[in-house]
């Protein structure tokens, strides 16, 4: 049974245009596959605590467990088990600062651990073959030729670190842009340009979601 993991970051809701295009993939990809497996995530309502010394030393193999130690180290394991269970995880991230939000690095440190890394011979890992879909909203455009092109830290960055887990293959984004021109006067000239990206955006994740397959279990590293 195909399982998809479904998380949101973004502060916002009911104005969140990263949350609306992640729903739009999500609805379409549960309708496509009504007997699939659905985990929901919201890491602005629930957000992982940082990593902390009690996670940094369980995950370097401290003996005897601390209760705090225990503690840490079961949020970790219940984010990372989540993510082993998915064939697709569908990420929703608005850009903060020109990286992500808090609160989704917080999930992402707390994944990388030592057992999902890929290995430096072969590039694989236990997340190889898992589809990554990434949903990104910007307050203003960071599209090739741009001129903020060169401060767009949020997909770089991304992509960087799922490559160490081994999923550069199987990582898709869709970004929706300019979603500041509705509340910067500088920007107002520039609203129709943001509807038609929302628009676009909402399509791909669409159309992404009705041809986006779980991956056979042979094609994921074990």
């Amino acid at each position: 049974m195909p399982h998809l993991l479904h998380i949101d970051s973004s502060a916002r809701y009911r104005c969140s245009r990263s949350r609306h295009v992640s729903a739009a993939f999500a609805e379409v990809w549960r309708a496509e596959h009504p007997d699939a497996a659905y985990t929901y995530r919201d890491l602005a309502k629930t957000p992982p605590p940082p990593v902390d010394e009690a996670h940094i030393q369980v995950m370097h193999g401290a003996d005897g467990l601390t209760a705090g130690q225990a503690a840490s180290w079961a949020v970790t394991q219940e984010l990372v088990g989540e993510l082993l269970a998915a064939d697709i995880v569908l990420i929703g991230s608005p850009m903060y600062n020109f990286s992500v939000p808090p609160t989704l690095k917080a999930w992402l440190d707390r994944i990388a651990i030592p057992q999902l890394l890929a290995d430096r011979q072969t590039g694989e890992g236990p997340l190889t073959g898992t589809r990554f879909i990434v949903v990104t909203a910007r307050g203003g455009a960071y599209g090739p030729g741009t001129p903020r092109q060169k401060y767009d830290f949020q997909e770089p960055y991304l992509r960087a670190f799922f490559e160490q887990l081994g999923v550069s293959d199987g990582l898709t984004f869709v970004h929706t842009e300019l979603t500041k021109a509705y509340e910067e006067p500088h920007l107002a000239r520039f609203r129709d340009t943001a509807d038609a990206s929302y628009v676009a955006a909402r399509a791909a994740a669409r159309e992404l979601a009705a041809t986006t397959t779980a991956p056979q279990a042979a094609s994921r590293s074990n």
